[in-house]
Order: C-alpha cells, then structure tokens, then sequence
C-alpha cells in the first residue's frame, strides 16, 4: 500500500478548476506537515501550498495565493488542494508529499523546499490551455 496516491489531474482550459486529492496511509497521515509540489519540464520542483494535518496552519507559494487552497479531511485522510482561475503556468506536475514537520513554511517559502520533503507520491498531471 503506497503511503500517499494522488488523483484528480487533467486539462482544462484558462480560468478553470481543477481539484486534486491525495489519499494518505492513518501512519503517515498522524500529526505531519502534508504538501502539494509541482514540476514542470525543465523547471526546479516548487512547493505550492502545505497544512499541518492536526490542525491551524497552510502555507502558499507566491504564485498562487488567491487561487489555491489546501485543506485536509481527517477521517477520509486526504489532503486536497483546490485550484481556480488556473493559468497555462500552472501547467505541471503535481506531488503530493510528505513534510518534515517543523519545514511546513519553508516548504513553500523556499526555492530549496523540495529538500524538506520525506517522501513522495507518484504525481499527477495538470495540464492548462490557452
């Protein structure tokens, strides 16, 4: 059983939504930092948003303040992450991924975040046209 399995991806066209969802094994699920990263060809992995699945507190990248928002299900143990006014720059693909719990800030705030991370899902694509 993969400890994170993420679903939703597709294409939508600009100005759409799209809503991912990643499925978290009860162990890995338990009072972690919880992130959506994504990757798109010939760029670095950035961190898009994290939470801290316990409770209080997400964190977004600059590029997307406004228009994403992470937030958790605790007895589904999911953590989903909602994206609207979707731009052909967000064309990428999206992990999920499991934070080191005091880096659930840096994770996003940082160019290095991807370092943060313990382990990852296996991805899924989002694709924006124009």
């Amino acid at each position: 059983l993969q400890p994170l399995v993420e679903s939703g991806g597709g294409s939508v066209q600009t100005g759409g939504s799209l809503r991912l969802s990643c499925a978290i094994s009860r162990d890995t699920y338990s009072a972690s930092c919880m992130a959506w990263f994504r990757q798109a060809p010939g760029k670095e992995r950035e961190g898009v948003a994290s939470i801290y699945t316990s409770g209080g507190s997400s964190y977004y990248g600059d590029s997307v303040k406004g228009r994403f928002s992470i937030t958790r299900d605790n007895a589904k143990k999911t953590v989903d992450l909602l994206m609207n006014d979707l731009k052909p720059e967000d064309t990428a693909t999206y992990y999920c991924a499991k934070v080191t719990f005091s880096s659930c800030l840096w994770a996003v705030a940082s160019t290095r975040g991807s370092t943060a991370v313990e382990f990852w899902g296996a991805g899924t694509q989002v694709t924006i046209s124009s």
